[in-house]
């Protein structure tokens, strides 16, 4: 793992001349290997971050931008979503998610559909509140949609805890949970994805830890672990360029302020007790082994009942919807056909739109700014 000073805030001008380095470096890999250099964002937090800074923009001539599988609700296979919506037509149960899973089509309806026609689902900002909405519902089983990568775990596992602390039965826990290493590992094994590094995700190193990327150093490819602001996208970008260019890939820790070596030891703590890994299906990647997590034998309890899991027939929706290309690199948001015609954030068609984070959303409400 490679070093990196703290970056101290740029001027307008320090900012002028770094965006002139990433341009020739990007320009001399051009001249070298007769193409742009292709780098991922894992995360759907840099996908934003890259549209809202301008920074997509400003060097769309000189470098290719690919987003990646960070984005927890775009990633979520729609066999998945399905089994998630079919969980409020039980009776006595009530649903507590996330609100970016709200809007998320499934092949029959949206959470917000069910809602609408009376079904009990409680948005919540902290999972720790479905354990007070369990409590105050004893007669009741409430179940918890657990979704998300390494970011979003220790909060879910947070109130798994609470819940056992408190001897509260009736919470049951849906868990759709992802890993990182796998997704990247896997992608790196597709023929078809042309990608030469990595922006790495800073909140799900900020849990794992930056020696958890070292497998990367094995595949030879540059990736730098970056903070989300314009300096730190840009010193992040200047860092991959400069190892691309050279040969020399490794990994960088750019957000030295957030990310130590080893991660949060407590979270990790909880990750290792209380889950095992498990095969997981992905939107548009099918299933990965050791890609989700279930609960180990001494949480089992937590896992949402089978007898509440009806097998809704699961039929794919042919909408013309490509998110699971867009996850994968192979396409940018504006290829597919329903982009900002029949699918806008006021009409999602597909995940890819629905959340924020998601890579769709983030090219359709995508403003320029100064750099």
């Amino acid at each position: 793992m490679m070093k990196s000073p703290v970056n101290p805030e740029l001027s307008k001008s320090e900012r002028e001349q770094m965006i002139h380095q990433i341009d020739t470096l990007a320009k001399q890999y051009q001249k070298e290997n007769g193409r742009k250099p292709v780098i991922m964002e894992v995360c759907g937090s840099h996908t934003v971050a890259l549209a809202q800074t301008g920074l997509k923009t400003r060097l769309d001539h000189a470098i290719r931008f690919i987003s990646g599988p960070g984005c927890p609700v775009c990633v979520t296979d729609q066999s998945a979503i399905d089994q998630m919506i079919s969980l409020v037509d039980q009776p006595g149960v009530i649903l507590t998610t996330f609100g970016d899973m709200m809007r998320v089509p499934g092949s029959y309806a949206t959470l917000m559909e069910k809602k609408q026609r009376g079904a009990d689902i409680r948005i919540f900002y902290s999972p720790t509140e479905a354990v007070t909405i369990a409590e105050n519902n004893p007669g009741q089983t409430v179940i918890l949609l657990g979704i998300g990568f390494e970011t979003t775990i220790p909060a879910i596992l947070a109130a798994v805890r609470e819940a056992e602390e408190k001897s509260v039965k009736n919470l049951q826990v849906y868990l759709s949970l992802k890993r990182i290493e796998p997704i990247l590992s896997t992608l790196l094994n597709d023929p078809d994805l042309v990608v030469d590094g990595f922006i790495l995700p800073g909140h799900v190193a900020m849990i794992v830890g930056e020696r958890h990327f070292n497998f990367l150093n094995n595949r030879s490819i540059p990736g730098v672990i970056s903070g989300f602001t314009l300096d730190e996208m840009l010193t992040s970008l200047k860092q991959y360029l400069d190892m691309l260019t050279a040969g020399t890939p490794g990994v960088i820790n750019n957000y030295q302020a957030v990310v130590t070596a080893e991660g949060n030891p407590v979270a990790r703590q909880w990750i290792s007790e209380m889950l095992t890994p498990v095969k997981e299906a992905w939107r548009g990647l099918g299933e990965i082994p050791e890609s989700g997590y279930a609960f180990t034998d001494r949480f089992s309890h937590f896992r949402v009942s089978s007898d509440l899991l009806t097998q809704t027939p699961h039929r794919v929706k042919k909408t013309g919807c490509r998110c699971g290309d867009v996850l994968t690199g192979k396409i940018q948001p504006l290829e597919c056909a329903l982009f900002d015609r029949i699918c806008t954030p006021d009409n999602p068609v597909g995940p890819c739109m629905v959340s924020h984070e998601g890579s769709c959303s983030a090219a359709y409400e995508m403003k320029e700014t100064i750099v």
